[in-house]
């Protein structure tokens, strides 16, 4: 914190946040950037500096089989180390494999940030409900091994593909139908396995992207915006910027990495100075803030995210598929994103799919007033139960 301007950086997390103090030195404006997702981001000044957060979703006993597992990635020679919870009864048919979205998580999702485990929860669900469920620690996060910096979308597909490949080999899975459960990128992660390994025998898509990433991304940079009452002239400045950067980045595909990066560098160079000064003072240091994002566009993993296109995987799919998106899902927008999904199926021939909205949820599947990624801390549910039992009654239907 200096000269009224704070700075946050966790690089094991890759988040970011920028900010300046107001003049009543209530209120610190800034931005929070995590991998893709980048949202307005307001700290407030109380009085308590202890706010609790009940998660009562989380399960405080079990009554299933928790194993700790490893498994390696043989084609990049690291190891990803994992929880597989298997129902006791031993009266089950299904496992699947959970893949995170973007930005290093655990095994249980979990994002400091918002306080929940997603994964957590939806893990001790299914396997309360007759399937064994395997997840693990992204790599370079908690107990796996292997190098994030320059993995993309791709490089995690092979991860959870070594997951698939894991179960397989166990005696104890044998005749089993496995399937892979993927949230936000990794429902993007989901189809790319499924067409490359035969051993899939279906896919969930929780809020997974079907529309191009520049225009997800936009999207979601809008209605966040417009969910925490961000100005319109801000917004169409931020827009401005950020669909020069994706447009650069997608027309120049085999320039090297410092010459990409120059290139996005100027870009914000030029539109910054366009940017309102009220805008601009929200920043923070107005140099800090360019060098991170224009690091951030011009990661690998980044700039193979911009230049994806959902369609092409999923048109390619053949097993049966299951995506669910929360109606106020800000982050990747329901109605554009699950068409998007509906169309490539129906382009592919795939006819085994089913597609709902589900109603007044946001993208963790918690039931919302906004929508906003600034309430999810605030809500004591961490996944919605109706939802989870939907997910767990379309596996259990799944057959050979």
């Amino acid at each position: 914190f200096d000269a009224h301007q704070l700075k946050i950086t966790a690089k094991q997390l890759q988040l970011t946040f920028e900010g300046r103090l107001t003049k009543d030195g209530d209120k610190i404006n800034g931005n929070f950037n995590q991998g893709p997702m980048s949202f307005p981001l307001v700290l407030i000044k109380t009085e308590d500096d202890t706010i609790e957060n009940r998660r009562p979703q989380e399960p405080t006993t079990i009554d299933y089989i928790e194993e700790e597992v490893t498994f390696k990635n043989l084609t990049e020679n690291h190891t990803l180390s994992g929880t597989l919870t298997i129902p006791k009864t031993g009266q089950y048919n299904h496992v699947v494999v959970l893949i995170s979205g973007s930005g290093p998580q655990d095994r249980n999702s979990f994002i400091p940030l918002f306080n929940h485990k997603p994964f957590l929860v939806l893990s001790d669900y299914l396997t309360r409900n007759a399937i064994a469920v395997l997840r693990y620690d992204d790599r370079g996060v908690g107990k796996s091994t292997g190098d994030r910096a320059p993995a993309t979308s791709a490089d995690y597909a092979g991860d959870a593909s070594s997951a698939v490949a894991y179960l397989k080999g166990r005696k104890d899975m044998n005749g089993m139908l496995i399937g892979l459960i993927g949230h936000s990128e990794g429902g993007l992660i989901a189809p790319m396995v499924a067409n490359s390994n035969k051993d899939v025998s279906f896919i969930v898509l929780l809020a997974g992207p079907g529309i191009p990433i520049p225009e997800l991304l936009s999207l979601q940079g809008r209605m966040i915006a417009e969910a925490d009452s961000i100005p319109q002239a801000d917004i169409l400045a931020n827009e401005d910027l950020t669909s020069a950067c994706y447009q650069y980045i997608i027309e120049n595909p085999k320039l090297s990495p410092d010459k990409l990066k120059s290139g996005v560098h100027k870009i914000f160079k030029k539109k910054i100075r366009k940017f309102p000064e009220s805008f601009k003072n929200k920043l923070g240091d107005i140099d800090n803030f360019t060098t991170n994002q224009v690091n951030t566009l011009t990661s690998p993993w980044m700039t193979y995210f911009i230049r994806f296109n959902p369609f092409d995987h999923l048109s390619k799919v053949t097993c049966p598929v299951l995506a669910i998106n929360g109606s106020l899902d800000l982050q990747v927008s329901s109605k554009e994103n699950l068409e998007g999904i509906r169309k490539a199926l129906e382009f592919g021939g795939n006819e085994n799919f089913k597609i709902k909205e589900m109603s007044g949820q946001n993208h963790l599947f918690q039931t919302a007033t906004t929508g906003s990624p600034s309430e999810y801390k605030t809500i004591d549910e961490t996944f919605n139960e109706g939802t989870m039992t939907l997910v767990a009654d379309w596996i259990r239907s799944q057959r050979h």
